[in-house]
């Protein structure tokens, strides 16, 4: 456009044969006024203004990187904002309104360049489920079981609520009690699935209520062997760690503010009543997105508590490896991979084939979860009398 202008021609003749506009034009031959087409900087500039109405003076900028040099080599070797600030305020003839705020402070630090740490990484979260491959692809629903402990009425008797929700409808249910045994445990679970469906996956913490008595090896409690009856695999999370428990500990803490710490309370009976209105207006509140859950399997009607482990279905166990790469698997430590240590795996018993196999999880790439390693196990055979006396 330039070159045309400086061979004769008009300014409104090249706009129209460029199809710009005639400002534009202006622009670029202003611009290059003077100098030759080569000496020409010919990048786009920002239309910003170079300063902002609002922006700190130069003069108060200087005073905030000088104090934070002086304060850097002060005995107390604090140069952070907050004491830059405190240092701005003790200058002559520096107004209070003149002073920065914390905030405007960071930000001068930051355009000159002077934070000392690397700015934190946020990396996209994982979809939820994500170490369950059909979950997290929504093809597969999974309920999430916890108690709340520590809920005392007034005179001391201490009462447990269990708690049940599933990760993709979002549908729950609480019960409450004045002990935490398996029994119970069983008893709620089974009502909440005839009327609802069966999931695919059940998920417990790994309290001995959920995975059996723990002063044994290769024990897996009545819960456990409920779960496999029904074709509803169990889940354990992570011992100590939280993230896979993020759905049920969020809905714990709802049911506290929002039932146990908002009324009192005359006995157990009048708290359950209170509770089940709370879950069935949450659940009419989420209609819209139980619809849209997975679809879960009918209650069979023929289903008997069974008398002894079946062999069907698995049971998944997700655990972080130690030092090793080895993993806890029942109580026996089970080699991994010597070159995946300290990080997360999925140990599925398979009771069909007699096989463990470990995959190993990262939530920065989910879809990739490979096998590490397998080998032959077979859990043995206990009846329910025997659990019952470990229960």
């Amino acid at each position: 456009m330039v070159a045309a202008v400086r061979s004769g021609r008009s300014l409104r003749a090249v706009a129209r044969q460029f199809a710009v506009g005639l400002g534009t034009v202006q622009l670029w031959v202003r611009r290059a006024e003077g100098r030759s087409l080569d000496q020409v900087d010919w990048e786009d500039r920002s239309h910003a203004p170079r300063r902002q109405p609002g922006q700190t003076p130069e003069s108060v900028e200087r005073l905030a990187l000088d104090a934070r040099r002086a304060l850097k080599d002060s005995d107390l070797g604090e140069f952070g904002a907050q004491a830059i600030q405190d240092r701005l305020r003790q200058e002559p003839g520096l107004g209070e309104a003149q002073v920065p705020s914390v905030s405007t402070i960071n930000r001068i630090l930051r355009r000159h360049g002077l934070f000392d740490g690397r700015r934190r990484v946020r990396r996209k979260p994982p979809p939820p489920g994500w170490y369950l491959p059909e979950v997290a692809a929504g093809r597969a629903e999974i309920d999430e079981s916890d108690f709340v402990e520590g809920l005392f009425m007034e005179g001391g008797q201490e009462l447990f609520v269990l708690n049940v929700i599933s990760l993709h409808g979002g549908l729950c249910a609480s019960w409450l009690h004045t002990n935490t045994r398996a029994d119970f445990v069983r008893a709620c679970l089974v009502s909440h699935w005839r009327q609802f469906g069966l999931p695919a996956y059940a998920q417990f913490d790994n309290g001995a209520v959920f995975a059996g008595p723990r002063q044994y090896t290769d024990a897996v409690g009545s819960v456990i062997r409920m779960c496999l009856s029904l074709r509803v695999t169990p889940v354990f999370s992570v011992p100590r760690e939280f993230g896979i428990q993020s759905a049920i500990e969020s809905y714990n803490n709802q049911w506290e503010q929002k039932v146990w710490h908002r009324f009192h309370f005359e006995s157990q009976e009048e708290a359950q009543r209170c509770s089940n209105r709370y879950v069935a207006a949450l659940r009419r509140k989420r209609g819209g997105r139980q619809d849209t859950a997975p679809q879960r399997r009918a209650f069979p009607t023929d289903w008997r508590e069974p008398e002894h482990l079946p062999r069907q279905g698995r049971v998944i166990l997700l655990r972080r490896t130690g030092d090793v790469g080895s993993a806890d698997v029942l109580g026996r430590k089970c080699p991994v991979d010597e070159h995946w240590c300290h990080r997360l795996v999925r140990c599925e018993i398979d009771l069909e084939t007699d096989q463990v196999r470990v995959y190993g999880l990262r939530r920065q790439e989910p879809d990739h979860q490979p096998l590490l390693n397998k080998w032959s196990f077979r859990l043995p055979d206990k009846t329910r009398s025997r659990r019952r006396q470990t229960e």
